[in-house]
């Protein structure tokens, strides 16, 4: 069965929209980072600490993408971007966008690990809610 995580853009979030390009070039700094890692320490850490390539269909152009890894211990990461509709203390209705990460059945424990690795960068990034796998919140936007 296929698992979720969320990382929901709040109120108070850097961002209210992120588009599904700029999910892209925070996976490619967040590649780029791990790299720079691997030189500091003479070791070529940035293929094993995130060994995945950006997969694209045509008919998902624009709404999601797929990470996918040639190495055996890994499968494929999905993410999208989506909007919701919720009420606010006040009653009002606010549109509501969230970047989902799927774990298809045949991932693995591995990709699990480094999709919330993923997940956890992307929500500092763009200070949002982090919904993970196992259910619990994380939140990396300045609270009241």
């Amino acid at each position: 069965m296929a698992v979720n995580a969320y990382i929901k853009l709040v109120p108070s979030s850097a961002k209210q929209t992120v588009t599904i390009e700029e999910v892209k070039e925070l996976f490619y700094d967040y590649k780029n980072n791990t790299t720079k890692t691997g030189n500091q320490i003479g070791w070529q850490y940035g293929e094993s600490a995130f060994p995945y390539e950006i997969k694209e269909t045509a008919e998902a152009k624009g709404k999601w993408f797929y990470l996918h890894s040639n190495d055996e211990r890994y499968y494929a990461i999905l993410i999208g971007i989506d909007r919701e509709t919720i009420r606010n203390d006040d009653g009002q209705e606010l549109e509501q966008t969230y970047i989902q990460v799927t774990l298809p059945e045949q991932s693995t424990y591995g990709d699990k690990g480094k999709a919330n690795e993923f997940c956890k960068y992307l929500a500092k990034k763009l200070q949002g809610e982090l919904h993970l796998f196992n259910e619990r919140v994380m939140y990396y936007y300045p609270r009241k």
